[in-house]
């Protein structure tokens, strides 16, 4: 009887002192407020690779995705060319709710950033966007 008092007496006491420890954490994420940058995942070249996390920060108008590890990437010289849903394979690597922005350098290269719908017009205000081609108007 006594060993089942101190047992659930220890437990209260550490479910106490870990919910004490998560509401001080908690105070203090909201107080720094929001973390600068856009998170996302992205891929380079488009359409083979990894997902990898990361944010992109858009500071004085040149674009750069800075992954979780590894060199930033220029995202100035890059275009975005395509905006579309995940596939359903794609949407096992990353949030299925996603939208994944498809950017075209100059040299060739391609990239692929997915980002959440309410961060997409965010995105594309920081990344420059191809210019919009006229659909062919002659018939033949």
């Amino acid at each position: 009887m006594i060993d089942s008092v101190l047992t659930s007496t220890a437990a209260l006491a550490g479910a106490a002192g870990a919910g004490w420890l998560l509401r001080r954490k908690h105070r203090a994420r909201v107080a720094a407020g929001p973390a600068a940058g856009i998170p996302c995942m992205a891929r380079q070249p488009a359409g083979e690779g990894r997902w990898r996390v990361g944010r992109v920060y858009a500071e004085q108008g040149a674009a750069h995705w800075v992954p979780r590890r590894g060199d930033p990437v220029a995202l100035a010289d890059g275009r975005a060319t395509a905006v579309r849903a995940p596939s359903v394979r794609e949407g096992i690597s990353i949030n299925p709710g996603s939208r994944i922005v498809t950017c075209a350098y100059a040299g060739g290269g391609t990239m692929e950033i997915a980002v959440m719908p309410l961060d997409l017009r965010e995105l594309l205000a920081a990344v420059p966007q191809a210019a919009e081609t006229p659909p062919d108007q002659s018939e033949n």
